[in-house]
């Protein structure tokens, strides 16, 4: 029991780093322009995270039994890979680089698991969940995020050609507040849900095994002897945690995301948020752990582009796509390298 609590406290306290993590995702262009101050767009963004975090489940099952083998899972094995996601958060956070926090879960997962199995590369569901629920995922909707950030600027651009720089401000500064939240939502609907399916995985696995077997009645709730569903009160929990890590902010990527990428204005902002809520809220649909922080860079630097390509930092954007790249399989070493330590103490 004492190694279970630890898992759902590290569970809850990556939740919470997610939260203040990835708070830049969803607010950083609304700061940058102006339209909000950073206290407001953080209140405005965690409401927002906990409405999406409340709005489903599928992402949720996808983590839980849709990339790993559930049968080579066990509490040290979610323990090592919560830790090697944690671990990865907070560095990439002090150095101000935006890293995926739903990657470094899945990388730490994979590794842990595959190193808690001895080697057994059939422990991972590669076809049936890895490749197109994870890897194809991390490529195309990083480039969707471009193009579309492009084209819906460019369409904004062609159709208010003829319209004053300052009314063109004023109405997009009121609907860039639509936007944030609707990025606010999209994120907490898809980030969220896989601290949830975490958390009922371990709970699940802990059933199974039997550690639940002489609970108290009160304490029925924490058994689940069939993972088809996610209890609400996981849901429940994971999204006021996210939603209060979203509240604890995160500046030092707020000022790489939105202040360091490109110069924005309003109507950039808002087509750069609106973009990369969609493609996310999209993937949240069909179950898809997608990278908030891939989405909305890439949808900034599409907006960004349609100035001129070298209107984009592109030495800026060299060091966040080394943090991308390097995510998945340092986590996944991490993942295993604790796993390896657990065993020794």
């Amino acid at each position: 029991m004492t190694l279970l609590a630890f898992v759902l406290a590290a569970a809850l306290v990556f939740e919470f780093i997610n939260g203040f993590h990835d708070t830049a995702n969803a607010i950083a262009t609304v700061i940058s322009t102006k339209v909000l101050t950073p206290r407001l767009a953080v209140a405005w963004a965690s409401s927002w995270n906990l409405v999406g975090a409340l709005s489903g489940t599928a992402v949720a099952s996808t983590i839980g039994k849709g990339l790993v083998d559930t049968n080579a899972v066990n509490t040290s094995v979610v323990l090592c890979a919560l830790v090697a996601a944690i671990a990865w958060g907070l560095f990439t956070w002090w150095l101000g680089l935006p890293s995926s926090s739903s990657h470094a879960l899945i990388g730490g997962m994979c590794g842990a698991t595959l190193a808690g199995s001895g080697g057994n590369w059939e422990v991972l569901r590669w076809s049936t969940g890895l490749w197109p629920k994870v890897v194809l995922p991390m490529f195309a909707s990083p480039m969707i995020g471009f193009v579309g950030g492009m084209l819906l600027m460019s369409t904004i651009m062609v159709c208010l050609c003829r319209v004053r720089p300052r009314i063109v401000s004023g109405v997009f500064g009121k609907a860039q507040l639509l936007s944030a939240g609707f990025m606010g939502f999209s994120h907490g609907s898809n980030d969220a849900q896989k601290t949830m399916g975490i958390v009922a995985l371990t709970l699940f696995t802990a059933t199974r095994g039997g550690l639940f077997a002489h609970l108290p009645g009160w304490a029925v709730f924490l058994r689940i002897p069939v993972f088809d569903a996610v209890p609400k009160w996981i849901v429940v929990a994971c999204a006021l945690t996210m939603a209060a890590g979203t509240a604890g902010g995160g500046m030092r990527i707020i000022r790489t995301m939105g202040l360091r990428l490109t110069k924005l204005q309003p109507v950039q902002g808002f087509a750069a948020e609106t973009t990369a809520a969609l493609v996310i809220y999209g993937a949240s649909r069909f179950g898809i752990p997608v990278s908030t922080t891939h989405v909305i860079s890439t949808s900034i630097m599409g907006v960004g582009a349609t100035k001129r390509f070298s209107a984009v930092k592109w030495g800026i954007v060299e060091r966040i796509v080394w943090a991308w790249v390097l995510t998945l399989p340092v986590t996944a070493l991490l993942g295993a390298g604790f796993l390896f330590l657990s065993r020794l103490f």
